[in-house]
């Protein structure tokens, strides 16, 4: 385990730039998709040890962009909560920040795109982040700053929003009593609609949260703490039924869920890997970004 006094040094070193103009750092990466990793099978593991999932710090929430040479995570210090304080910019005092990873200009680098930010999705075109009610838009130099999405959504508290290749937003919502369902807006004629319940099935147990849709709404992953779970949290999923139905949410099973806290699951835009958070600890949380074959999403679709 990295000293503190390391890992306030490396927070620094990532967390001084802005989002809009930011410099970038050149990363060690080896050769081959998927930052160089080693594709694992039906059993879960983690993400890109020493590269994404580092010592002395907290990586969450981890996705692809859609040309498969993104992978944006969030980062933060929160092994250290209560020994390390270290403030964002402009004031903030905040420790996360959303990283991405690319490879740009013939070499893989590491940027901020935004500081204080957390949850985050990815539109299917990759060229929005989604952060809760708000958003990043690709510019030309990098990403622009964070912008509401509208009156309709800037009262209701998201934790996280999906957005389908439709432009359809499935997000959850935070409640004291954690009693609201997932919830979607269709985007008609430019315009988002009022959210609609996606259905009863969506609001079992403490609560449903970080919904992932598919592009095609297909089909919806998200996280859940019911009584049929392995363990603190699991994950889920429902399938759309052809009269635009959602079946019921099944359990993925004790190869993903444990008796650990699994969350903020997300698929590869090539649809061959599912990334999720597995968290091991309470307190100073032992928190790793884990991958597994996306096969057993057709495993479990009703036949």
């Amino acid at each position: 385990m990295k000293r503190v006094s390391t890992a306030i040094v490396l927070l620094f070193s990532v967390l001084v730039m802005s989002s809009t103009s930011y410099s970038q750092d050149d990363i060690s990466i080896p050769d081959g998709p998927y930052l160089g990793q080693t594709p694992p099978g039906s059993t879960p593991e983690i993400f890109a040890p020493g590269i994404v999932n580092t010592e002395g710090f907290v990586e969450v929430e981890g996705m692809f962009g859609a040309d498969m040479n993104t992978f944006y995570f969030v980062r933060n210090a929160e092994k250290y909560s209560g020994i390390v304080k270290v403030g964002a910019f402009k004031g903030e005092t905040s420790t996360a920040g959303l990283i991405v990873i690319e490879y740009k200009n013939n070499k893989w680098q590491q940027s901020v795109v935004a500081t204080a930010v957390s949850e985050p999705s990815i539109s299917p075109d990759g060229n929005t982040i989604y952060l809760k009610n708000a958003y990043v838009e690709r510019t030309s130099d990098g990403w622009s700053e964070v912008k509401g999405l509208g009156e309709l959504f800037e009262n209701i508290e998201i934790m996280r929003l999906s957005a389908s290749s439709s432009g359809t937003y499935y997000f959850d919502t935070y409640s004291q009593k954690m009693d609201i369902p997932l919830r979607y807006s269709r985007l008609v004629d430019g315009k988002h609609e009022e959210p609609k319940s996606l259905g009863p099935q969506f609001g079992i147990g403490r609560y449903n949260a970080h919904p992932y849709i598919a592009p095609d709404e297909s089909f919806i992953i998200f996280d859940s703490v019911r009584e049929d779970g392995q363990g603190r949290s699991d994950i889920y999923i429902s399938y759309r039924a052809a009269d635009g139905s959602w079946g019921p949410a099944i359990n993925m099973g004790d190869k993903i869920n444990t008796a650990h806290s699994e969350k903020n699951p997300s698929l590869s835009p090539d649809g061959q890997f599912l990334f999720f958070d597995k968290r091991t600890k309470r307190g100073n949380e032992e928190v790793n970004i884990y991958w597994v074959d996306a096969q057993i999403i057709e495993t479990l679709r009703p036949k």
